[in-house]
């Protein structure tokens, strides 16, 4: 047996080398701790191809960049680890079975900045003969080969391989936390992380069953996907933990968790006519905060049996545990039967958390849910089809929410939602739902709008036209057939049309799932003299200003429904890329609404006349088409087809409106064109109509108890502060947030709730003077609320004063801030136009640092702290950053084109957005 390792050299090289998948911290006696910065700098000096070069001639050209060759299949992983967290490392050994489908001298694998020890196969086949195997990681991405000393025969092997990692420093793959001086261990598993702490075949598709057995410090708590089965001692103070095996499941859902939890347990959840065996619930959090599980335990049940009951399948495994973890890089991951949260999703001190946090968590939760079904019962087979899980967990969401609380305005919530996504699929550099991937670096660019949110938006409007008796009962049916396998897109498409008979719906699919962008529906009203009318649609593909789109005559099958004075709803599929629909009823509408119930996912621009006619009905409409018009508006703003004065009335409109998403809904555009396109000449103008549309609208709803109406009361107060600038909210949110840090005075833990935290610290970073900087840094480490600390952190970000910088900018790269909150800190400090440019030179100046101290898989979005850019020579400064830094931050280039075409886009808008502001004299 030889094992080949990589060079010293190469420790620092990793580290900065991947993004979105794994952060590479080589060995621990190479990098040991040495500071971010360091190993950053050493990253520049090290040699590209260093992994490739020492991984054998030719290695690295055959090496698979994305998925693995066909034809090696794992069925079983064995896997006992001895984890304490207190340690810098962890050890132990994993027995794979492998199916070949043909004889072999090696085969490719994945492990990432592991340290094997040694590496065999053993043949059953052949007296259990032991093969010994050479491990080598050919690529930085952790592809790995692995020769066999002689050639192993078709059939089942078993490849035994015992080895030792560094715990990741970055919320990486199994990483270590210490919170409040307890040492906690996690393992961040999806997208690619799982290679990181095991070595494996670490791709969706190839699913297996897991037996699992971990050795750990006595009186810890051990939490993986399956059941505790049993526990004995291990001596020197450690004890081993074994949980049952799991059903077959993806490497990216692998739970590992140890550390001093605080462990609720609720009663099981009790059978039901799906389910036959109660469901054992609990809930994890660190020393300290399990009780603040309660609320988000108290909703799992009922969470839950709506799910059952709307797929008519049971939850698939054999205990639900829910986990607040001390650290985590996204907000939640669906790990099987053993959900995992950042702990400020789902931590709740009291009995009921403020509107934003409940809303929010709600929304985390159902989503996190959802996936049991969808995702991990039935998995995609490459990250291609990731819209399988993730779409439709999203689409899931308000479906059972709505179900809880028929009025708490999730549906609304879910439009609003979609419609997002159409922002970022009106760029020309945007992706499809479903386009191939064919190199691991660009597997989290899949993780986006386009994936979650234009997803919903798509499932919801095939599921509206068609109804939930039709579409549901077959999605359930796809749920069973590939239950505890894989289906791709195809498999989707082919069940759902078998079962509902409908090709129009697989049509529907098809063309919104494969192809990009906005449909876009030029509606016309035509009334002959006799009373007859019709509308006549075309659809072509939208695009904005500036854009650099081409009219390529794209075309989709559109479930198109519209209503106006006339009559009914009136649906029709719209195929051709113009089409004539004559209308019901006989005579020629007063108006048209062209997206009724709001459930097309598409845009739509009007003759002026009949604009001004919807705009007259708009509180008759319902919320959900409000939002759809608002919406469509400023894309025809945006676009230059709708004049500044209409769509003023289109934002004076929602401002009326008795629902806090269509209220809400313009308030992104008015920020942006509030950043860009206002000069001082204008700014007072500006304000004054923000405190107009605004402020009484505040003040009506300050006597409100609801939730929905003291949310939007936090949501205008922030924008009014901080857009508007408006001195009266500016003060009374500056005294809130120093009553509550206590500034000068006795804290009082009651004077913010945590909806008003970011925009209350914003503004007194801003405004009460010098010393609330070094006040709010030092309760910072007081606290103990993981809320706070984020928003927190994104508020010293928007400092003014220029003599602060070197404060904020040295916490930024410091170990007093977490590797999430630095991101936002630093996105923070570029949002200020006056900082802008020094903040943008010291980003330049620390780039690697920078990409050190952030998130791994987060590190392709850098690009994107240039989003506020809107002037040529930012754009060519971005431009130049990531020419000569783009080896530090592999898969960046989607979100640098996405970037690069928002400043054009920005740029281009400036006469219309300018007209507009001119509007107001």
């Amino acid at each position: 047996m030889r094992i080949l390792t990589q060079p010293a050299l190469l420790a620092g090289l990793i580290l900065l080398s991947a993004c979105g998948s794994d952060n590479r911290d080589t060995s621990a006696k190479n990098t040991g701790d040495k500071p971010a910065a360091q190993v950053a700098s050493d990253a520049q000096t090290a040699t590209p191809d260093a992994a490739a070069q020492d991984s054998g001639p030719g290695a690295e050209q055959q090496a698979p960049a994305g998925k693995l060759p066909d034809g090696v299949r794992p069925t079983a992983y064995r896997l006992n680890l001895t984890l304490d967290p207190r340690e810098d490392s962890f050890h132990g050994q994993v027995e794979i079975d492998i199916a070949i489908d043909t004889a072999t001298d090696h085969l490719w694998m994945h492990g990432n900045n592991i340290d094997v020890a040694n590496i065999e196969a053993i043949v059953p086949t052949q007296n259990d003969k032991v093969v010994p195997a050479q491990y080598r990681q050919v690529l930085d991405s952790g592809v790995v080969r692995v020769d066999f000393d002689e050639q192993v025969p078709a059939g089942n092997i078993t490849l035994r391989i015992q080895y030792r990692a560094p715990f990741d420093k970055n919320l990486a793959g199994l990483f270590k936390v210490v919170e409040q001086g307890e040492a906690y261990a996690l393992a961040k598993s999806e997208s690619i992380q799982a290679r990181r702490f095991l070595p494996g075949f670490d791709e969706p598709g190839l699913k297996a069953t897991y037996d699992i057995s971990l050795t750990i410090p006595q009186g810890y708590k051990a939490i993986s996907n399956g059941p505790e089965t049993e526990r004995s001692d291990a001596g020197n103070g450690m004890q081993t933990v074994r949980f049952a095996q799991t059903r077959p499941m993806p490497t990216y859902l692998l739970s590992l968790a140890v550390g001093p939890f605080d462990v609720v347990e609720r009663p099981a959840i009790p059978a039901n006519q799906y389910r036959k065996e109660a469901l054992p619930l609990r809930g994890f959090a660190r020393k300290g905060r399990g009780k603040d599980m309660k609320y988000v335990l108290d909703k799992t049940p009922e969470m839950l049996r709506i799910f059952e009951e709307q797929l008519q399948r049971p939850y698939p495994f054999r205990k639900l545990d829910i986990i607040a973890a001390p650290q985590w890089p996204s907000g939640a991951t669906e790990l099987s039967a053993a959900i995992t949260y950042r702990e400020q999703r789902i931590l709740v001190e009291g009995d009921e958390p403020a509107p934003g946090l409940r809303l929010a968590l709600l929304g985390v939760h159902a989503h996190e849910i959802a996936h049991m079904w969808f995702g991990n019962l039935v998995t995609p087979p490459w990250w291609d089809d990731l819209w399988l899980k993730e779409g439709f967990a999203t689409w899931g969401t308000p479906l059972a929410l709505t179900i809880m609380e028929p009025d708490g305005g999730h549906d609304l919530n879910a439009a609003v939602r979609a419609i997002s996504a159409m922002k970022l699929d009106s760029l020309a550099s945007t992706r499809a739902i479903r386009e191939p991937i064919t190199d691991n670096n660009n597997i989290r660019n899949a993780y986006d709008a386009i994936t979650y949110a234009k997803s919903l938006g798509v499932i919801h409007m095939v599921d509206a036209y068609f109804g939930a008796d039709t579409f549901r009962p077959a999605l359930g049916r796809y749920v069973e057939q590939f239950a505890d396998g894989v289906a791709d897109s195809p498999d989707f498409y082919k069940v759902i049309g078998d079962e509902t008979g409908s090709p129009q719906l697989t049509e529907t699919f098809r063309t919104f799932v494969e192809q990009k962008g906005v449909p876009l529906l030029s509606v016309s009203v035509n009334c002959s003299t006799d009373g007859d009318a019709e509308v006549r649609v075309q659809q072509q593909r939208y695009k904005p200003l500036g854009s650099p789109i081409s009219d390529a005559g794209q075309q989709w099958s559109i479930p198109f429904c519209m209503r106006g004075s006339a009559g009914e709803a009136q649906c029709e599929f719209l195929s051709a890329s113009q089409q004539t629909v004559k209308l019901a009823g006989g005579t020629c509408p007063k108006w048209v609404m062209p997206n009724a119930n709001g459930s097309g996912y598409y845009r739509f621009n009007l003759e002026e006349p009949y604009w001004q006619a919807l705009l007259e009905e708009f509180d008759s409409l319902q919320p959900t088409e409000r939002l759809s018009v608002i919406d469509s508006a400023f894309a025809a703003f945006e676009a230059g087809a709708l004049k500044p004065a209409t769509l003023l009335d289109v934002v004076r409109l929602s401002a009326a409106s008795d629902k806090r998403q269509v209220v809400e809904a313009p308030l992104g555009y008015l920020a942006k064109y509030a950043d860009h396109y206002v000069d001082s000449a204008h700014a007072e103008h500006w304000q004054a109509l923000l405190k107009r549309l605004y402020g009484k609208k505040v003040q009506a709803l300050a006597d409100k108890r609801d939730s929905e109406s003291k949310l939007l009361r936090s949501r205008l107060l922030g924008f009014l502060a901080l857009e508007g600038k408006d001195p009266q909210t500016r003060k009374q949110l500056q005294q809130q947030a120093e009553a509550f840090t206590g500034f000068g005075v006795e804290r009082d833990p009651k004077a913010l709730d945590s909806d008003l935290y970011e925009s209350a610290l914003t503004v007194a970073v801003q405004d009460s003077g010098k010393g609330f900087l070094d006040h709010l840094i030092k309760v910072r480490s007081e606290l103990d609320d993981p809320l706070f600390d984020n928003a927190s952190a994104n508020a010293i970000g928007r400092v003014t004063d220029p003599s602060q910088l070197g404060t904020v900018h040295s916490l930024a790269l410091s170990d007093d801030m977490g590797a999430r909150e630095a991101f936002g800190l630093i996105q923070n400090t570029l949002a200020e136009p006056d900082l802008q440019a020094r903040n943008w030179e010291w980003l330049q100046n620390n780039f690697a640092a920078v990409v050190a101290k952030i998130p791994e898989q987060w590190r392709r979005n850098t690009p994107r702290f240039a989003a506020k850019f809107c002037d040529q020579q930012s754009l060519q400064q971005v431009q130049a950053l990531f020419a000569q830094q783009q080896k530090l931050v592999p898969g960046y280039q989607r979100a640098l084109a996405q970037t690069e075409e928002g400043i054009n886009l920005c740029m281009a808008l400036k006469d219309q957005g300018q007209a507009l502001v001119r509007s107001l004299k």
